[in-house]
């Protein structure tokens, strides 16, 4: 594979997710420094910066209705691309991602349950207690897919918001970031440095990765399977379909957190202070 490597920001500043706008820019959560950054990817030029508060902890980004939505650790989900929205929630919202209807759905990681927000409102889904969800994604069956992290399962919401539960074979899986392919749900598991595809009738395959210690934390689908980050090893990895894993290492201590899928590779952040570009090779 072929890195390329861009810094970004202060140091300290703590990138921790990327999304694509389309545009040959992306946007940028700076967990540390309260901010969210428009950033040039030809260059890592900071165009915009939006200011969320020192203690804001802006994290996960989703593209919702064509405007970029973070979730933060002080209660709070933001719009950043013009309208300047914000929608306070319950607890502590953590991943989020946009529906095929235009609404936004978010974990609520203390809460132990997923919320809807549309038209304004926020309606909630109860999950199992204790379960602590993460990551979110509309999967290919329509369902919205949420990782259950100490449940060590992935909860499937239907239409009717009735809630199906999937678990994971591998005890202490731990599950964080979800993404859906063309026919199924991926999702990395922390704890057990594994991949996992469930299909939409909760059939489960696990991928053991090379190192069981690199606990992967973010996964977006690519061309024939998907790419994922290893946060503690410094890494970033694709899985075909069939299993096999090609890895990408980063500087010891890069700390690559999400990513974002841009034509072949993808874009990772890095919480060390950068972005880095991953292309096949």
């Amino acid at each position: 594979m072929r890195v390329r490597r861009l810094p970004l920001g202060s140091p300290g500043d703590g990138p921790y997710d990327v999304v694509a706008a389309g545009d040959g820019t992306a946007w940028v959560s700076l967990v540390h420094a309260g901010a969210v950054v428009r950033v040039d990817l030809a260059d890592g030029r900071v165009m915009d910066r939006v200011e969320l508060g020192a203690d804001s902890k802006p994290t996960v980004l989703a593209v919702a209705a064509g405007a970029v939505w973070c979730s933060r650790g002080d209660g709070w989900l933001s719009e950043v691309t013009g309208r300047a929205e914000a929608v306070r929630v319950d607890g502590t919202p953590y991943g989020v991602a946009a529906t095929a209807d235009g609404a936004l759905w978010f974990s609520e990681m203390t809460g132990h349950r997923l919320g809807r927000v549309a038209d304004g409102a926020v309606d909630y889904v109860p999950l199992p207690a204790g379960s602590f969800p993460a990551g979110v994604v509309q999967g290919p069956d329509g369902a919205v897919w949420c990782a259950l992290n100490t449940a060590g399962a992935l909860a499937r919401v239907d239409a009717d918001l009735g809630v199906t539960v999937h678990p994971l074979p591998t005890p202490g899986a731990a599950p964080v970031g979800v993404t859906a392919t063309a026919d199924a749900v991926w999702c990395v598991q922390i704890g057990a440095g594994q991949l996992a595809r469930v299909s939409s009738d909760g059939q489960v395959r696990e991928f053991p990765l090379p190192d069981r210690a690199a606990r992967p934390h973010a996964v977006v689908p690519g061309s024939g399977g998907v790419w994922f980050t290893e946060w503690a090893a410094a890494a970033v990895g694709f899985c075909a379909e069939d299993g096999t894993v090609v890895r990408a290492r980063l500087p010891k201590g890069s700390e690559p957190h999400g990513l974002t899928a841009v034509g072949p590779g993808v874009w990772v952040a890095c919480e060390s202070g950068e972005l880095a570009r991953v292309d096949p090779a």
